[in-house]
C-alpha cells in the first residue's frame, strides 16, 4: 500500500509532538521591584525551552519554595516586613491560596518538608531560629509546634536551611559556623550535637546536600566559597576534606549559595555570586572526595539558587540582580555545562521544578 506523502507528513507531525514533554517551572522571587509574586513557566525536557511565562500567585516576597511529597501543595517564606509561610493548592500549574502563619522570625530564608508531607521546618536568617509546623490533610500550615532559638550568646545565629532525614533534623547556621543535629523524641525535636563536623571559623555554612543512602554529606559555605565533605560513620560524621569553589584566577568577592548533587550522583554543582559562576566537581562514590572540572559563567548576576529538571539533562540558574534566568546543556558523561539561552524574570530567588 502506498502511503500519501501528506500523511507521512503528519504522522512524522504526531510523533514528534509525542516525543516533546514539558513540565512546569515555579519561580519565586523579590517582589521590591516589578515582580508580583510566584510566576510559572513551562519547560521543554527535550529543547530546554522556557515558555508560557505566567504569574501563578500574587504573594509578597516568596524567596523559596517547596512541594509536599504528593506535589499536590506548595509552600513559599515571605520574607517581608511581616515574616510568613504561605501555603497554596497546585492547580494544572496554577495555585490557589491557602492560608498563611506567621514563620516566628525574621528573614524567613528556607522550608523544607519530612518524607510524609505531615511536617515543616522554616528556618528564619534573621531571627537566629527555626520553626517547626504540622501540616493539614487538606494541605494548609497549622501554627508552629516548637520554636528553637540558637541566638543564646553574643555570636550572632544565622539559621540558613534545615531538611528532615528520618527521625532527624539538620539545621545549617551561618552565623555559628556549624550544622546542628536534632532527633525526634515524644513529638519535640531534641539537640543530639551542635557541630556534626568541624568547619573552618567564618566559612559560613548556608546549605547542605546528603546522597540517597545519607552516608555523605556535603555543605558549601557561603562566606569562604568552599564545600565541606564528610562521612556518616557509627559514630556520628567523620571530615574528608574543605575545597574551594572559585576559579584558581579570581580576585575579588564572592559569595557561595546553593548546591546540588547530579541525578546519578556523579558530580556536584555549586553557586558563586560574585564570581557568578556554577562550579562542577566529579564526585568520587566511593571516599567522597571531589575533583573540580569546570567553572562556567552563569550569563547573569548574582545566582542565589539553581535547580537540575526531572530529566537530569539541563540546569537552570535565577540570576537575582540581572533578572534573568539561564539554561544550560548537563553533558550526562563528564558533568560538564554549556550555556544555552535565557529568559528575563524580575528578581528571582528559587527555582521549583
Amino acid at each position: 500500500m502506498r502511503i500519501r506523502p501528506f500523511l507521512i507528513i503528519l504522522i512524522s507531525f504526531f510523533y514528534l509532538s509525542c516525543d516533546d514533554k514539558t513540565t512546569t517551572l515555579y519561580v519565586g522571587t523579590y517582589t521590591q521591584g516589578d515582580s508580583e509574586g510566584i510566576y510559572s513557566f513551562e519547560f521543554n525536557t527535550k529543547t530546554g525551552e522556557l515558555t508560557h511565562n505566567y504569574l501563578a500567585a500574587k504573594t509578597d516576597n516568596p524567596s523559596f519554595l517547596t512541594f509536599a511529597p504528593n506535589r499536590k501543595f506548595l509552600y513559599a517564606v515571605n520574607e517581608g516586613e511581616t515574616p510568613t509561610v504561605s501555603s497554596f493548592k497546585v492547580e494544572d500549574s496554577k495555585l490557589s491560596f491557602l492560608g498563611k502563619v506567621s514563620s516566628h522570625g525574621n528573614s524567613p530564608c528556607h522550608i523544607a518538608l519530612n518524607e510524609t508531607g505531615d511536617k515543616a521546618v522554616v528556618s528564619n536568617y534573621g531571627g537566629g531560629n527555626f520553626a517547626l509546623f504540622s501540616i493539614k490533610d487538606n494541605g494548609e500550615i497549622d501554627e508552629a509546634f516548637q520554636v528553637v532559638e540558637h541566638q543564646t550568646d553574643s555570636i550572632s545565629s544565622h539559621v540558613h536551611s534545615a531538611e528532615f532525614i528520618e527521625d532527624h533534623l539538620y539545621v545549617a547556621d551561618l552565623g555559628k559556623n556549624a550544622v546542628y543535629d536534632y532527633k525526634l523524641r515524644n513529638r519535640k525535636y531534641v539537640l543530639i550535637d551542635s557541630s556534626i563536623v568541624n568547619i573552618a571559623p567564618n566559612s559560613g555554612p548556608r546549605h547542605f546536600t546528603f546522597t540517597n543512602d545519607n552516608n555523605f554529606i556535603y555543605i558549601i559555605n557561603e562566606l569562604s566559597s568552599t564545600i565541606t565533605t564528610a562521612k556518616r560513620t557509627d559514630e556520628g560524621f567523620k571530615f574528608i576534606e574543605t575545597v574551594s569553589t572559585l576559579s584558581k584566577d579570581f580576585k575579588g568577592d564572592s559569595f557561595c549559595a546553593d548546591i546540588h548533587l547530579s541525578k546519578d550522583e556523579k558530580f556536584i554543582y555549586g553557586s558563586n555570586r560574585g564570581e557568578n559562576s556554577i562550579v562542577v566537581f566529579k564526585r568520587n562514590p566511593m571516599d567522597g572526595t571531589l575533583e573540580k572540572i569546570q567553572n562556567i559563567s552563569v550569563h547573569g548576576d548574582w545566582p542565589r539558587n539553581f535547580t537540575l529538571d526531572p530529566s537530569g539533562n539541563f540546569l537552570l540558574v535565577a540570576n537575582q540582580r540581572s533578572h534573568n534566568i539561564t539554561v544550560f546543556k548537563i553533558d550526562k558523561y563528564n558533568g560538564q555545562l554549556t550555556f544555552l539561552h535565557e529568559v528575563e524574570v524580575p528578581s528571582p530567588a528559587c527555582l521549583l521544578f
